[in-house]
């Protein structure tokens, strides 16, 4: 019988190979054009896996480490080989469960409950279990089976999380993968094996452990592992709240919205973020020389409807809150500096007339009057319109900004008159105990929801957005998130359900043909976890209501 070979091309150079060849085969024939390793494959512009074979003629574009779907694929399979590592050390009857809950540095925090006590000793032998692995180069397997099979199959091994989770899955079939024997369910794909995940280390942080990961930027190289404890709590607090209410994970959630009070579910968490605001609220009280509220954040954190609540707070504590935006003190539009690209950079602090922000808030400090500027975006000009401003005896300015919390911004104003706020939405929930949500998903969905009902922007222009978005949080915000006096965290455990049906409806509408279709297919899968919740439920006060609508603040 006669061997069947097809053409691959791989850039412009075009080779055969034999029928049934692996796509892994075929990128270790390339891997030495490539500076980062080679864990994914686009063919035919359809990402694959490179466990799988060649069948037809096709187009291969290789996908790396260095790319943001081979970084994801790279993090996606660590987590697989930890959980493997830390039942190979502690046996699989001491473990009750392994929890992977959310970024830390540039790794994960995770905890193990179970009949083990978690010691330095403990974790240094699951990294040598892991370099084992990896040394060995132990394969990730793949299988579909039938989705009741998989339900059955979880709740033999014990991990019901994902047991609840897949009763509310409407597809027929279920991907499992498994690393020698050891099988788990992941959202995503992975890389081909063990020996790909090299670059790692384990750290003893709190009350459970963080496994430190490269960077995109830099795949071959593990930083130093920087804890930002504030920001650490106030995620340890959300998600022990989580699970005082029993949720967990999404089947949780599911549970909690088909079989209790939705209604009372809402009520709960909303009361709670009052809460919080109210305690916010009253630290700026006590601190009598506050003049100056600074509140920063990432797109899509609330930020306008937060600030609205607190400063009704603040009247209720007696004080009297006057909002300045700092985009009124951008830089006339031709002295705006230009990004690389030759575009005006909108988003450095350079776009910022600072000499001026401090100037006027340093004579309001004094007792002075000012004339407070009103950018124009379309002349790209400050003006003068409205009345001269002098701050009042219980008066403070609720200043709102992505750069609040950079020093830079309020350089010339004395400290003790700034209160500084960070606020973001940091996803507490997670899809079951080994697949967290990442953060910077819950906000992408709440600002395609946003986009497409005030801006008339399409899910697709919001997308193909976000990367830029996403660069400059790196460059202008995150930095500066531990120089908050308090850190207020926006997402509400039950968004998602509310916010599924709105953005369905935007990604269904994105061609297949698209750059951006990609992302759209992951975020509908991951949106098929959750049992929807209506809008109805919503409080009119609520920072979801920035998003959806029908709220009482003019957003």
């Amino acid at each position: 019988m006669n061997e069947v070979f097809y053409i691959v091309q791989v850039g412009d150079c075009d080779r055969k190979f034999r029928e049934g060849t692996t796509y892994l085969d075929i990128a270790k024939e390339y891997q030495h054009e490539y500076e980062h390793d080679i864990v994914l494959v686009f063919v035919d512009g359809r990402l694959q896996e490179l466990f799988k074979t060649l069948k037809k003629d096709c187009k291969l574009e290789f996908v790396t480490t260095a790319d943001s779907l081979g970084y994801k694929a790279y993090r996606r399979s660590m987590s697989l080989m930890l959980v493997k590592a830390v039942y190979d050390v502690a046996e699989h009857k001491n473990i009750d469960k392994v929890r992977i809950h959310y970024s830390v540095s540039k790794g994960y925090y995770c905890t193990i409950e179970g009949n083990i006590e978690l010691t330095q000793e403990f974790l240094d032998k699951v990294e040598r279990r892991m370099r084992t692995m990896v040394e060995k180069n132990l394969p990730i397997q793949k299988k579909s089976v039938h989705t009741d099979d998989a339900i059955a199959m979880f709740g033999e091994h014990g991990m019901h999380d994902k047991e609840r989770l897949f009763h509310y899955r409407r597809v027929s079939r279920v991907n499992i993968y498994s690393m020698n024997e050891f099988e788990d369910y992941y959202y995503g794909y992975m890389v081909p094996s063990a020996g790909y995940l090299k670059y790692f280390k384990l750290y003893l942080y709190d009350e459970g452990f963080v496994i430190q990961m490269p960077t995109q930027g830099e795949p071959e190289k593990v930083p130093p592992f920087e804890p930002q404890n504030q920001l650490f709590h106030v995620l340890q607090e959300s998600t022990k709240w989580g699970d005082a209410q029993g949720i967990e994970t999404v089947g949780d959630l599911n549970d909690k919205i088909t079989r209790s009070d939705v209604n009372e579910l809402v009520l709960v968490q909303e009361a709670l973020q009052e809460e919080k605001i109210a305690q916010i609220a009253e630290q700026v009280r006590v601190r009598s020389d506050v003049r100056f509220v600074l509140i920063a954040g990432p797109s899509s954190s609330s930020k306008t409807t937060f600030s609205h609540r607190l400063s009704v707070q603040l009247r209720a504590n007696g004080l009297c809150p006057y909002p300045i935006a700092v985009d009124n003190y951008f830089k006339e539009r031709e002295e705006t500096p230009k990004d690389e690209n030759g575009n005006y950079d909108f988003e450095g602090l350079g776009a910022v007339d600072v000499e001026l922000f401090n100037r006027q808030l340093q004579e309001l400090l004094d007792g002075k009057e000012v004339v407070i500027p009103e950018f124009n975006f379309v002349t790209g000009h400050k003006e003068y319109k409205g009345r001269p401003k002098k701050l009042k005896e219980n008066e403070v300015l609720v200043i709102e900004g992505i750069h609040c919390l950079n020093p830079e911004l309020t350089r010339n104003l004395p400290d003790e008159n700034k209160f500084k706020i960070y606020i973001s939405a940091l996803t507490q929930l997670n899809i079951d105990e080994h697949n967290r949500i990442p953060t910077t998903d819950g906000r992408l969905i709440r600002r395609i929801v946003r986009d497409a009902r005030t801006r008339g922007t399409s899910a697709k222009e919001t997308i193909r957005m976000w990367p830029s978005v996403r660069k400059g949080e790196e460059c202008n915000i995150f930095p500066y998130q531990e120089e908050a006096d308090v850190m207020f965290n926006s997402a509400l455990i039950y968004e998602l359900a509310v916010l599924k049906p709105y953005v369905e409806a935007q990604l269904f509408g994105i061609e297949r043909e698209c750059p951006e279709y990609l992302e759209a297919k992951r975020l509908l899968k991951f949106l098929d976890y959750f049992v929807g919740i209506g809008s109805e439920n919503v409080p009119a006060n609520s920072l979801l209501s920035e998003f959806i609508g029908g709220g009482c603040f003019h957003v």
